[in-house]
């Protein structure tokens, strides 16, 4: 088949999506398909990737935001729409502006969910015309939720299916203020039936999509996500930590920000800490440190300073994939406490890979991927001491710990590759192609919801 992916890129920060959605497109060319990603609005920022001619980017950042903001900028010469859509120019403007902040944003969410009826729409056939020009793709996958708007001009353009992924839409969309929120969710209702079928994270995430946009169950396919093995097959950070009796270390690999929990877990160590049962414990703090972090992050190392941790506490921002290896070597266990609805947290399945059990709250994601893989143990969020109390009942436990850390690397290696995401994205593929009329059909048996 020949598969064509859209994909945000993100510039200049490393974004879980994208590695997950290139990692889908190297295991598909695998299996012997004409799989191509593209980048959407901005380039993409990978890890481990070697210096080549950055991809065209299409519905450019800087282009889709002067539409929404000066409507009469569409009919800028197209020499000039394409300058603007030039791959450094946009990663550098994606250095300079927050491209995280939901609040801001509603306006453009809404328009781009409209799609053929939202101020992009010069824009949405541009990238239709780019599609038919190349050897037309039997199938064609959108990344999320937030490029639905695209779904009816491409299925209706090309007669091809479209899928759409389902990873992470709900805290960005809860997050936009009203009407903004309301109006998107509408719009992602009356829209569903668009796309000829969608590919869940987890079960968690399907569930919740299928209330809240509508979606017929039997359109629904649960895929969790998978990451490429080879990098980690050779680390066993349980065995290493056991043999080498290292230091009691705690890891957290995420994005620096409140929503995903780090402020909880920098507290949760000091209450451990302070309570002296773990003597040498220590905390590794690594990830994406965008510049609205930075005085979060600030903030926690000044927390840390003043309780007289901060020989025992790491912050490393930004790290390579090397470096990132090296942390999840070091560690004893994971957490990553994240507040909002996390759809998987492919830093869960990239520790348990090494042989790192994990701790997390027992929300969202969390819960399915523990019980799939037998590898960490859940605490109850709410309560004021039970991330410390977890941490402590785990590095007190050696021989717990580390049957976790063996069933954790095991459960990952059966089940969490890439090649297994593939080869189940495959059969979804396989199955939307096999009629001409599946998305007509598909709108046909939707349930209408008013």
């Amino acid at each position: 088949m020949r598969i064509l992916q859209l994909t945000p890129g993100t510039g200049n920060f490393l974004c879980g999506s994208c590695l997950r959605d290139n990692a889908l497109a190297r295991e598909l060319r695998a299996l012997g398909h004409d799989a191509l990603i593209s980048p959407l609005y901005l380039p993409f920022f990978l890890e481990g990737e070697p210096a080549k001619e950055p991809a065209p980017v299409h519905m450019g950042g800087i282009n889709v935001y002067l539409q929404q903001k000066l409507p009469f900028l569409r009919a800028l010469p197209r020499a000039v729409q394409d300058l603007l859509d030039r791959p450094g120019l946009l990663r550098f403007a994606s250095s300079r502006a927050s491209m995280t902040d939901a609040s801001g944003l509603g306006a453009m969410t809404v328009s781009m969910l409209r799609g053929e009826e939202g101020r992009q729409a010069a824009e949405l056939d541009k990238l239709v015309s780019w599609i038919a020009e190349l050897e037309c793709p039997d199938v064609i996958i959108l990344s999320n939720a937030m490029l639905m708007g695209l779904a009816r001009r491409i299925g209706e353009a090309l007669d091809r299916p479209v899928l759409c992924t389902l990873q992470g839409e709900p805290p960005f969309l809860d997050a936009l203020p009203e009407p903004y929120r309301g109006d998107c969710w509408r719009t992602l209702r009356e829209r569903a039936g668009d796309a000829d079928g969608y590919l869940a994270v987890s079960r968690y995430t399907a569930d919740l999509m299928t209330e809240r946009m509508g979606v017929a169950p039997e359109r629904m396919h649960v895929v969790p996500n998978g990451i490429e093995l080879s990098d980690y097959a050779h680390i066993d950070a349980s065995q290493a930590n056991a043999a080498e009796g290292g230091r009691p270390t705690i890891g957290y690999l995420a994005r620096m920000c409140a929503d995903k929990g780090v402020d909880e877990l920098v507290d949760g160590f000091l209450d451990l800490r302070a309570r002296g049962t773990v003597p040498g414990v220590r905390l590794r703090i690594a990830g994406v440190r965008l510049r609205e972090d930075e005085a979060h992050v600030r903030e926690l190392e000044r927390r840390v300073a003043n309780a007289g941790a901060a020989a025992d506490v790491e912050f490393l921002p930004n790290v390579s994939r090397d470096a990132k290896l090296e942390l999840l070597a070091s560690l004893s266990v994971l957490s990553v406490p994240a507040r909002y609805g996390e759809s998987f947290g492919l830093y869960l399945i990239e520790a348990m890979a090494c042989g790192v059990p994990v701790v997390q709250p027992n929300v969202a994601a969390f819960p399915e991927i523990v019980e799939a893989t037998g590898g960490g143990v859940l605490y109850d969020g709410d309560a004021p001491a039970g991330l410390a109390d977890a941490l402590e009942a785990l590095l007190l436990d050696e021989p717990r710990r580390l049957a976790l850390a063996r069933a954790a690397r095991r459960a990952v290696t059966a089940g969490f590759g890439a090649d297994r995401m593939a080869r189940d994205i495959e059969r979804v593929c396989l199955t939307v192609t096999e009629g001409p009329r599946a998305r007509d059909l598909a709108r046909a048996t939707e349930t209408p919801h008013r």
